[in-house]
């Protein structure tokens, strides 16, 4: 309005400033443009007031604008009227703008070009000419989109928040209703919030809206109340509680007992009944509804209309009349503004005359300057063309020098000669030109192409009309198939009725004929009835009186009956009463009178006070629901009215099913229009369909010739071998059995030297626990364990060096076995004593050398160590020297190191990261104040940040003091460089030859000390290297009190994942009964763990955890196998590191039940079978346990790590560290162990958490990192448009701060070891820092006023849910810390943070680098000779033969790689190791077979597998009557040949299915057959046979076998191939040659793996099975992630010529197809790089000549030219390659791929390789290298 009001001042000077831009712009070239139009934000009124007004101010004196444009024209800039570009949808547009205004038939847009939101138009021809209302589900009626689109010729819905489908036709998870019933929407469901809290929505019904799986013990429609048998409020307080009546019923709401039998009250005839479950329930619901319409009748009386609403009436009248007058002034000041106006009109009248004149020459000048302007572009063009035609010109002229100069060296002609034939071509090109050109021909070959090119749309019309036809084709069948049916309904309906017809005729010709007898019947009974009629008249009129007079005496004898039956009552009563009486006395009956009395006065009484205890109507309620059968003759009148309602209802349903007859009727009509069309449709598309049965048989047979050729093509090669016996084979035997002899009487001197060990840590257990009653075992305890570590201390080196002279001459994998063990052995008893919690007594001159047990690269970044602490303060020396040194970890140089040590009656943490000291008084407690009992101690350091904390408890109560200091490091450093093999670590004191540095270069400590953790780690004092003047006879540990603070380390045990309890004969405390109950409470952050374990021979019970949740699984010998148990459901996740109460009931010998935190998560039934086992491990088992017969149906063979307490079992607690079996753990639950400082990442993982942060103002934080990959995001974090974020690029680290780039210079921190990270962000720099080497640069001033420091912000680590540029990281991330506004600094606790998608937090599977491993450097190694070349080939040799004790891991130094790809082109494998088992019949053949193979048959083979099943190795004859083969049964291993008619068959005792390398050496001689088994385990079985007719074929088998063989000799579990690797494949001494054919065969890889399907670089590709065919129509989805980036991915190719092909080349995605006429093709290339190591989405949809492809959403399609002869074939499909012979010349990539596919999909069928056809080459099936 205020635009309005002030238009008449402002419309001259808009006019003026159009006119004189116009003119500017025309003069300048449309350089500037004035819309008079104004924004979009003016109204389709005040535009037309303002056009108006404009019109009105121009009509008095500018002539271009006096008239206005007619309807459908608009006026222009320059003043002329141009038409309205409105579609056809509007008549009136804005002048200046042409915009459209009102556009209608449903449309919008500037033009009228488009559909609103929520319709949606025919885009197939251009411009919606209309648009209609989406059909989601039906249009107008129904519709729920937002909007709509098409999508290959089908309707695309986006559905509103409520709606999901693709026609937005049902309700989205969480809500219900039916959006295809009209009228109806869909609501949210209500299930009073008691459903799964783990779901993102409340589950309900998805039509009625009736919840599903009520929680909390609660039911209902909504979950509105308590379930039988609770009582509480369900919808509000949540509180159902189970009644406690005894199994009876109880008041829903009070809990208070209902009687089973409600007795009907006395004096009445009601018959006793007895009440169910429902009756109550529906009680509840009448009293909820009661509820609910009070509530509604309460909002109905609170609305009010008084004072208030009168006020508000009175406020807008005061405002309204305001309103009037400020109008009335305004409407002063528009006469005055009038005037004003009219003179400023004729002011401006002038101007624009002199502007129009004005306007006229600049249009003259410009057009003369265009003309010119155009004239000159000519000209340029001309020169340009001309400049092009002379290079042209040139060109040629080289061309043909040079073709000539070569014509001539080719003809060997001479310079006459050449000359000669130049004028003869000069003679020619003159004959040429002075023939007329063809000018009458270029005529009609441009009619021709004007012809064609009027031809063409029509031809494209047709056949869009022809496309959308056939798209209706299939719909069109599928109503006519139902019409069909429909009709044969229908004409079946007809018959019926026909006969009914015929029988009703013959019914009513009989009826006729009945009719007309009755009739005459009628006639002679009316006539006698009137004569009746009128004798009963007159009957009538006499008796009535004598009837007036029989009724009065009735009357009168019915009260008569009634007197006399009372008083006949009455004198029965009387007699009885006096019979009665007469048998007492008088007194007698006075007293019960009187008693009478009394009762009756104490009943008034007890009514009166029941009334008034009552106030809460509790007993009346239950008085009420006593007498509930009262209420239900009502509730019966309520359902009677429901049901006619009901029955109302039915009656319109029979009407509106009327109404649907009418228009199935009207339909029908339409469907025989429609078939009419169909079966024209179907007879033209007979006419085009000219190939006969002749065409199709020839395609037939060029299908079975192409076959047989390409299996010839394969059989074809063939490679032969001679083979040669070793001469040194038996030399080597004989070492071999000397090393054996020499590694068995080692193995024997270390077994000797640790049953000792065994002895004494047994001896340990039992005088240490009940230490403070026996101070004399415990003493005894003590020296022990020191005299055993000491000997431990001795032995140790010894043993190490005789284990790695054995280990370098051990000939077989047996000895490393043992050496293994004894490693584990020794690294057991290390546990054991690290576990030790006993303190030691120091005396000032004592000290412990201690074995940190731990890696020092965990220490570099991040140090926590914790003690406790006793003074001696009675002492004097102590009172003499009070400053005392505590503990010293750091090199022998004292340059870097971490200390403990008292100065100046404080305890100071002092620590030096390569600079300068860093000390941290904790001056808040004087050391003289501390208590003389233990105090507890911790010191951190997190990069250059230290703390200090004491906690002094309390001996009477849990209270605590507790008391902190923090410091750091100025300087740039922030890591502690610990050297592995010059690191100490001296507690309590130092050995005289070592110097410390001055800052704790003080005397010993006297007092008691006792280690608790180092890091994560467990850590005590006896688990020592060396010990100085110690002797606990002299000096015994304190014993520590019993102290309030150390009870939560009574009850809980400590597992480490190395240790394990073991309760012996637990029948002692309970028996195995009908109900048999184990219960224990864990608490953990790890992944996977064993927590149960029961075994007893083949029979076992084991209680895992598997990826976080329970994992049952136990046989206990039934006849169908194990029994399998899991939270398959996810319903309780136990690795939150909090305590989980885990609960296992074992029911009627036949039920096992699985409860966690007193919830059911599932139960299955066996066999009845009592538990037959009497011992149980508890948190891990001995590893021969777990690698025996039941480790194949373990989930794996981890030990526990974390916390366990209260193990019961029959409701029994067990002490576990008293339990004589109990190895490994300990007292405790400490906090530090259970937190998950570190997070593995595998490139599509991350973990956030939003806490408040401010990374651009002050801002320091820092981590470890480890990884092999190259690139990766770190860390990252965004405020607003702003990002911080820490990165991978090629090596690098880089920090990226609001576009500032911070690159680290070295490029190798790929290298598998940890590295830390410090970034530093102030006002003034930013500051990037790795392991200590600074990178920094300015950070400009920014306006960081907006910015709010205070808020809570999201971060990430490891990736981001984003799309950035890099990609997630793969690898570890650890000791994370960064400056927060609301607490301190710490480490973070990844366990904590909400948000944890695809993250391992425990472990971190990085290996180390190749590099780290090959360059080793020694002596002389930095330069390579070259005259050692013949010694390291021998080398190499040697490297090759199966002599060696352990695998080698291939590791190449330079990995081949794709330049444009992230991953490795080959995965890190084992060197010569195959990988075996993707499909059934994986395996690898040999041609080659010795001559002297019947003679002598040696085979030598490394082996690693998990299968229980799977041949190995086979070969034979072409009968299978002669064969020889190696297998694996039940995880044993079987060689099995034939001796004639026999066959011999040796198998193995022990199971070698364990994961892990083993050499296998089977031989066939001439009468023996031997199976070695790790060099030392021989055997062998003697036969009788004839050599000569033992003859087998080629090929030779190994891995697996052909489909079809070995079935006849084999068992058929053992058939199909093994899934393992193998290696070092010998034959007699020589080492195989190539194989001749592949199939699913893959190197040996190592490193995580994930599902998919690998195509190796060797080559292969998989033939999907004849269910899957490409032919004119499919759509085709799957996932791809390359590792080249180049090559095949889909091949599809037909006899006659015709193929699909789909490759990748350089990155670049293609399609190319062939249907018979010619090539086309399409290509999409994505903006970031497709071989950038993630899954990416490859979709191929194919609809005759329409192809589109679609990669990650990045679309193109291409229309090839129409086959119209083409048809549809069946024609096998190749994956990831495709033989040569089958490739095009045309097509420009024949690699095969390199990479992986997943979740393969043709027409929406998902593709299994694994039952392909045919799997061919190196292609690993369901398994895919993740790194």
């Amino acid at each position: 309005m205020a635009l309005i009001s002030a238009w008449p001042f402002v419309s001259p000077i808009l006019f003026f400033l159009r006119c004189f831009s116009s003119s500017t712009a025309s003069s300048e070239g449309g350089v500037f443009q004035f819309d008079i139009e104004g924004s979009s934000a003016v109204s389709t009124q005040e535009a037309t007031v303002i056009r108006g007004q404009q019109q009105a101010v121009a009509a008095g004196s500018w002539v271009p604008f006096a008239e206005e444009c007619q309807e459908g024209f608009y006026r222009t800039s320059s003043g002329k009227c141009s038409p309205c570009d409105c579609n056809g949808n509007a008549n009136r547009c804005l002048d200046g703008s042409g915009i459209c205004v009102d556009c209608q038939r449903n449309t919008t847009g500037p033009h009228c070009e488009q559909c609103p939101d929520g319709f949606i138009g025919d885009v197939v021809r251009g411009v919606p000419t209309f648009c209609q209302p989406c059909p989601c589900p039906l249009p107008a009626l129904a519709n729920f989109a937002v909007s709509c689109y098409r999508k290959s010729g089908s309707v695309r819905c986006v559905c509103k928040e409520n709606y999901a489908g693709p026609n937005c036709e049902r309700c989205a998870p969480g809500y219900y209703g039916n959006p295809l019933l009209i009228g109806s929407t869909c609501k949210k469901c209500d299930c009073s919030g008691n459903s799964d809290p783990n779901l993102i929505f409340e589950d309900c019904d998805e039509v009625t809206g009736q919840c599903r799986n009520c929680l909390r013990n609660t039911t209902g429609f909504k979950c509105e109340r308590c379930a039988p048998g609770y009582y509480g409020d369900a919808r509000f307080a949540k509180n159902c509680t189970e009644c406690n009546c005894g199994g009876r019923m109880c008041d829903s709401q009070t809990g208070e007992c209902l009687a089973d039998n409600p007795q009907v009250s006395t004096g009445t005839d009601c018959p006793t009944i007895s009440c169910d479950k429902c009756i109550w329930d529906l009680t509840d619901d009448i009293r909820l509804a009661v509820l609910a319409i009070d509530e509604s009748k309460s909002t109905l009386l609170s609305i009010s209309t008084g004072v208030a609403a009168q006020k508000r009436l009175n406020d807008l009248n005061l405002t309204t009349t305001h309103l009037q007058a400020a109008m009335a002034k305004k409407k002063n000041h528009a006469v005055l503004w009038t005037i004003q106006v009219d003179d400023a009109a004729d002011e401006m009248n002038d101007l624009l005359r002199e502007a129009a004149t004005l306007d006229e020459q600049g249009n003259e000048a410009s057009s003369k300057g265009l003309m010119i302007q155009k004239e000159t572009m000519e000209t340029n063009n001309r020169a340009t063309q001309l400049v092009q035609q002379l290079n042209n010109m040139r060109d040629n002229i080289q061309e043909i020098s040079s073709k000539m100069n070569y014509y001539t060296v080719q003809q060997q002609l001479s310079p006459e000669e050449t000359a000669q034939k130049l004028s003869v071509a000069e003679e020619m090109l003159k004959e040429i030109r002075s023939r007329k050109p063809f000018t009458h021909q270029k005529q009609l070959a441009h009619k021709e192409e004007y012809g064609a090119e009027e031809l063409l749309p029509q031809v494209e019309d047709f056949h869009e009309r022809y496309n959308d036809t056939r798209s209706l084709v299939s719909d069109v069948l599928e109503q006519l198939s139902e019409q069909d049916v429909k009709l044969s309904d229908l004409q079946e309906a007809i018959e019926q009725a026909l006969d009914y017809v015929i029988q009703t005729d013959d019914i009513n010709k009989e009826n006729t004929a009945s009719l007309q007898r009755r009739e005459k019947q009628q006639e002679k009974v009316k006539d006698q009835t009137d004569e009746v009629n009128g004798i009963l008249l007159s009957a009538t009129s006499i008796l009535a009186g004598p009837q007036k007079l029989n009724s009065e005496l009735s009357e009168i004898i019915k009260n008569v009956s009634g007197f006399y039956a009372e008083i006949d009552g009455a004198k029965k009563e009387l007699q009885e009463k006096i019979a009665n009486l007469s048998l007492f006395d008088d007194d007698l009956v006075e007293k019960a009178m009187q008693h009478a009395h009394n009762l009756r006065r104490l009943a008034d009484e007890l009514d009166s006070n029941l009334y008034g205890v009552d106030t809460n109507g509790l007993v009346q309620r239950a008085i009420n629901a006593s007498n509930v059968y009262e209420n239900i003759v009502s509730y019966i009148e309520e359902a009677n009215k429901a049901a006619l309602l009901a029955l109302n209802t039915t009656n319109r349903v029979n009407d509106a099913a009327v109404g649907i007859d009418t228009q199935i009727i009207y339909h029908k009509g339409k469907s025989e229009e429609l078939l009419n069309e169909a079966m024209e449709l179907h007879r033209t598309a007979d006419d085009s369909n000219d190939l006969t049965i002749a065409d199709t048989s020839r395609h037939v047979n060029g299908t079975f010739a192409r076959m047989n050729a390409l299996r010839s093509h394969l059989m074809r090669a063939i490679t032969k071998m001679k083979s040669a016996e070793p001469e040194e084979a038996r030399e080597r035997l004989e070492q071999a059995k000397l090393k054996t002899a020499e590694a068995v009487s080692a193995t024997m001197t270390v077994t000797q030297a640790t049953t000792p060990m065994d002895e004494n840590v047994r001896l340990w257990s039992q005088n240490l626990q009940d230490f403070q009653h026996n101070s004399a075992a415990y003493d005894s305890a003590v020296h022990s364990a020191g005299d055993a570590v000491k000997k431990l201390t001795e032995v140790f080196p010894e043993l190490l060096d005789k284990l790695r002279r054995v280990e370098q001459k051990a000939p077989a994998n047996n000895i490393s076995s043992s050496i293994q063990r004894i490693r584990e052995l020794i690294a057991q008893t290390r546990s054991v004593a690290s576990k030790v919690q006993v303190s030691m007594m120091f005396g000032g001159q004592s000290a412990v050398e201690v074995n940190p047990k731990i890696n020092v690269e965990e220490l570099k970044s991040f140090t926590s160590m914790s003690l406790y602490i006793k003074f001696q303060k009675d002492n004097p020396e102590l009172a003499a020297s009070p400053d005392r040194f505590i503990l010293y970890l750091g090199n022998k140089n004292a340059k870097t190191y971490i200390g403990l040590a008292i100065k100046n009656d404080n305890l100071v943490y002092i620590y030096n990261l390569g600079d300068e000291d860093v000390e941290i008084p904790l001056d808040a407690k004087p050391v003289s104040t501390w208590p003389s009992y233990f105090s507890i101690i911790k010191i951190e350091r997190i990069g250059r940040h230290g703390k200090i904390f004491l906690t002094v408890p309390s001996l009477s109560s849990t209270a605590e003091e507790k008391f902190i200091k923090k410091g750091e490091v100025l300087g740039p450093g922030s890591l502690l460089h610990l050297e592995p093999e010059n690191a100490v670590f001296y507690v309590g004191g130092v050995p005289p030859d070592f110097k410390l540095p001055p800052s704790l270069d003080l005397p010993g400590f006297i007092g008691c000390l006792e280690l608790a953790t180092l890091n994560d780690d467990v850590i005590s004092l006896y688990n020592f290297k060396h010990v100085y003047n110690i002797d606990t006879t002299t000096s015994p540990p304190c014993a520590r009190n019993k102290l309030a603070f150390t009870q939560s380390r009574a009850v809980s045990y400590f597992f480490d994942g190395s240790g394990y309890a073991l309760a012996r004969n637990i029948e002692r405390r309970g028996r195995f009964s009908q109900v048999t109950r184990f219960d224990i409470e864990v608490r953990t952050p790890t992944d996977n763990g064993l927590i149960l374990l029961m075994i007893n021979g083949s029979m076992f019970f084991s209680l895992e955890m598997h990826n976080g949740f329970l994992y049952l699984r136990y046989d206990f010998g039934f006849s169908t196998g194990p029994v399998l148990l899991e939270d398959s459901m996810k319903k309780a996740q136990i690795n939150d590191a909090k305590f989980h109460e885990i609960s296992i009931i074992y029911h009627n010998s036949k039920k096992m039940i699985l409860v966690v935190d007193r919830r059911h998560i599932k139960s299955v039934d066996n066999e009845r079978t009592a538990m037959p086992f009497t011992d149980i491990y508890i948190g891990g088992a001995p590893a021969e346990v777990l690698h025996s017969s039941i480790s194949s149906h373990l989930a794996g063979s981890i030990g526990f790590k974390g916390c366990m307490k209260g193990f019961q079992f029959q409701k029994k607690d067990f002490n576990l560290l008293e339990e004589p079996g109990t190895l490994g753990i300990s007292y405790g639950c400490p906090e530090d162990s259970l937190m998950s400082r570190k997070a593995y990442f595998h490139g599509d993982s991350f973990i956030s958490s939003s806490q408040k942060v401010s990374l651009f103002t002050e801002f320091e934080g820092g981590f470890n990192f480890r990884t092999l990959q190259p690139n990766g995001l770190l860390f990252y974090y965004s405020e607003g448009s702003d990002v911080l974020s820490i990165s991978m690029d090629r090596g690098a680290v880089v920090l990226n701060a609001s576009g500032i780039k911070i690159q680290s210079p070295d490029r190798n921190y790929n290298d598998g070891k940890t590295h830390f990270i410090v970034t530093s962000v102030t006002l003034e720099r930013y500051e990037l820092t790795v392991d200590d080497k600074k990178q920094s640069k300015k950070n400009p001033p920014k306006d960081r006023a907006g910015k709010s420091p205070e808020s809570i912000k999201k971060f990430y680590f490891g990736g981001s849910p984003f799309r950035t540029q890099q990609a997630n990281f793969t690898g570890c991330i650890s000791n994370a810390y960064f400056t927060r506004l609301d607490r301190e600094v710490e480490v973070e606790d990844f366990q904590q943070y909400p948000e944890k998608v695809q993250t391992s937090l425990y472990g971190c599977p990085v290996e180390s680098p190749p590099v780290a491993l090959l360059h080793k450097k020694g002596k002389n190694s930095s330069k390579a000779k070259g005259n050692r070349n013949k010694k390291v080939g021998r080398d190499k040799d040697k490297i090759q033969q199966p002599s060696t004790g352990f695998k080698k891991l291939y590791q190449e130094v330079n990995i081949q790689r794709d330049p444009q790809c992230h991953l490795p082109m080959n995965p890190k494998a084992t060197e010569h190791a195959y990988q075996y088992g993707g499909t059934a019949n994986s395996r690898q053949e040999f041609d080659h077979i010795p001559k002297d193979f019947s003679q002598r048959a040696q085979f030598s083979i490394s082996l690693k597998t998990h299968s229980s099943h799977g041949m190995i190795f086979y070969v034979s004859d072409q009968k299978e009557i002669n064969f020889m083969a190696l297998f694996v049964a039940h995880g044993r291993l079987v060689f099995m040949f034939n001796a004639d008619q026999q066959k011999i068959r040796i198998k193995s005792q022990e199971k070698y299915n364990d994961g892990l390398w083993h050499n296998v050496i089977f031989i066939r001689g001439k009468n023996i057959g031997r199976l070695i088994i790790d060099g030392l385990r021989v055997l062998e079985e003697l036969f009788v046979g004839n050599a000569d007719t033992w003859q087998v074929t080629e090929p030779l088998y190994i891995g697996g076998v052909a489909p079809g063989k070995a079935v006849k000799n084999i068992q058929i579990n053992s058939v199909y191939s093994f899934s393992g690797c193998l290696s070092n494949l010998q034959l007699n001494g020589r080492s195989f040659t190539s194989a001749s054919q592949t199939f699913s065969v893959t190197p040996c890889f190592e490193g995580p793996s994930e599902a998919g399907t690998y195509f190796s670089s060797e080559g292969g590709y998989v033939v999907l099975d004849e269910s899957f065919s490409l032919g004119l129509k499919f759509e085709v989805v799957f996932e791809i992630r390359p590792r080249s980036s180049s090559g095949i991915l889909l091949h599809g190719h037909s006899v006659n010529g015709e193929y699909l092909n789909m490759h990748m080349r350089n990155g670049q995605v293609t399609v190319k197809l062939n249907n018979g006429i010619r090539d086309f093709s399409t290509s999409v290339t994505l903006k970031q790089s497709l071989c950038d190591g993630r899954w990416h989405r490859v979709a191929v949809i194919r609809d005759a000549n329409v192809v589109q492809l679609d990669v990650d959403s990045e679309v193109n399609h291409v229309v090839g030219p129409l086959n119209p002869k083409a048809i549809d074939h069946r024609e096998p499909v190749f994956i990831g390659g495709v033989p040569e012979s089958l490739l095009t010349p045309s097509l420009t990539t024949r690699n095969s791929f390199i990479g992986c596919i997943r979740n393969f999909m043709i027409d929406e069928k998902t593709v299994s390789f694994s039952k392909a056809a045919l799997v061919s080459g190196a292609v690993s099936i369901n398994t895919c290298p993740a790194a």
